[in-house]
């Protein structure tokens, strides 16, 4: 009997869209201790400078700041210690693959629960350079103001 999971999003990596162009998205475990969980739940976190790296066969993500719990006891988690990605072996190939590439890395983009457990979506990644940035912003804004003359024409 196949069990339809509620997904909750925790946190989105605005900045990663903004930076980065991302080029494949993949889905991974987040290994956590217990105050770390609680502390997720509650939405303390932060991607700032946060990324990911393989090493050993293993996917490392770094920098991902997840608040202490408050009502922890004096056992709580250090905020910003690298914490272990879970993937399948062809998967970590894959990306690894993927990233030996000219400049492409790992970002996260999201990190949501599924059921009980926290994923979190990564993205293997090329950054973008200052014009293309500022294309992009262009774009929006092109956008934005077609779709005001749309709505006023109608």
């Amino acid at each position: 009997m196949t069990e339809e999971r509620k997904s909750k999003t925790v946190g989105t990596n605005r900045k990663a869209w903004h930076n980065y162009e991302i080029l494949e998205k993949f889905e991974a475990g987040i290994e956590l201790i217990g105050s770390e969980v609680k502390s997720l739940r509650a939405a303390k976190i932060s991607f700032k400078d946060s990324f990911a790296t393989i090493k050993r066969s293993e996917v490392i993500l770094f920098n991902f700041h997840i608040a202490p719990y408050d009502k922890a006891s004096h056992f709580s988690h250090e905020p910003e210690r690298p914490r272990r990605l879970l993937l399948h072996r062809r998967e970590i190939r894959k990306i690894q693959a993927k990233i030996e590439e000219k400049g492409l890395t790992i970002v996260p983009l999201r990190v949501y629960f599924s059921g009980q457990y926290a994923k979190i979506e990564l993205g293997v990644a090329r950054g973008k350079r200052k014009y293309d940035k500022r294309q992009a912003i262009a774009k929006r804004d092109a956008d934005r103001d077609i779709q005001r003359a749309q709505k006023w024409k109608r």
